[in-house]
């Protein structure tokens, strides 16, 4: 399977990540806001560390469990404003999964649907998947009003089936199919 990056789009850069982003994805991902409705809870500056080792690695996409995180960046300032991740969840299937974070001072400009469309595309029109899903937690209304933008539907409101930060959450699993994607207007 084969993908291009960088991404150019109106007002983003979709690109691998560099060593030089640490800064910008510890402000990320030390953040309380940020990781509120994330699988974890704010990271150390080791953590962060080893977190930006694995977005600097090479990923074929081509495996189960694969995940391909590209930083944001905003091309008129050059500064990072979040990342968006694609999972291979399986490759048989030809499934896989889409992923947001976006720093709390860039929400509400639209630049998390603009990165997540471009991975969207990737995913279907360049990586062949079948079905792509988006998986939150069920509080977190901005993320699934944006992916309900994006065009996923709604499949499943699953209640209280993690126990996360020490309680127990619903999850909401939203999808897309090839076919729903080349439908789009």
């Amino acid at each position: 399977m084969s993908f291009s990056l960088p991404i150019e789009t109106d007002r983003l850069t979709l690109r691998r990540y560099l060593a030089t982003d640490y800064d910008d994805l510890l402000r990320l991902q030390s953040s309380p806001d940020v990781t509120r409705f994330l699988l974890y809870s704010p990271k150390t500056p080791e953590q962060v560390k080893e977190s930006l080792a694995g977005r600097l690695t090479d990923v074929p996409m081509d495996t189960d469990g694969q995940a391909l995180t590209v930083a944001v960046i905003l091309r008129e300032t050059g500064q990072h404003v979040g990342e968006v991740t694609l999972f291979v969840q399986n490759v048989e299937q030809r499934t896989g999964e889409i992923g947001f974070v976006f720093h709390p001072d860039f929400h509400g400009r639209g630049f998390a649907a603009e990165a997540s469309i471009e991975l969207l595309r990737l995913g279907f029109e360049e990586l062949g998947m079948h079905r792509i899903i988006g998986r939150l937690d069920a509080r977190n209304s901005g993320s699934a009003n944006l992916l309900r933008r994006l065009g996923l539907r709604q499949e499943a409101h699953f209640v209280k089936n993690e126990f996360l930060k020490g309680e127990w959450t619903d999850e909401l699993v939203f999808a897309m199919l090839a076919e729903e994607w080349d439908k789009r207007s």
